[in-house]
């Protein structure tokens, strides 16, 4: 099974992440959004599975230094392509296994969703 872990590398819900994965001894391959940046397509199908509303992180300061006519009206096509262009606005972590698609970090979920111990 494949899995990937999305994110940024300095983030620290990501730090955590990557530590449960590692201390479980589960592998998977990194894919950093300031780096690599996401594609259009992933993203779109991310949020046909989710919901834009789950993936666009509103909390960070990303988020707030948007001018207001940016986070004004949105919907989906307009969050995506805020995403895109602002990869720092995805939530983060998504991991993508062959199994599901999680967003955000909870120890539980990613013990179920990857068959793991808690």
């Amino acid at each position: 099974m494949t899995i990937t872990l999305y994110g940024i590398r300095n983030c620290d819900t990501m730090k955590k992440a990557r530590a449960w994965l590692d201390s479980h001894h589960v592998g998977y391959a990194f894919h950093d959004y300031k780096t690599a940046g996401i594609d259009h397509d992933r993203l779109r199908r991310w949020c046909d599975l989710l919901g834009w509303e789950s993936l666009l992180n509103r909390s960070g300061t990303t988020f707030r230094k948007l001018a207001e006519a940016d986070r004004a009206g949105l919907d989906a096509g307009k969050a995506i392509g805020l995403m895109l262009a602002q990869p720092s606005l995805i939530r983060r972590p998504v991991l993508e296994s062959g199994k599901g698609l999680l967003v955000g970090f909870r120890p539980e979920r990613y013990a179920e969703l990857l068959d793991t111990p808690r």
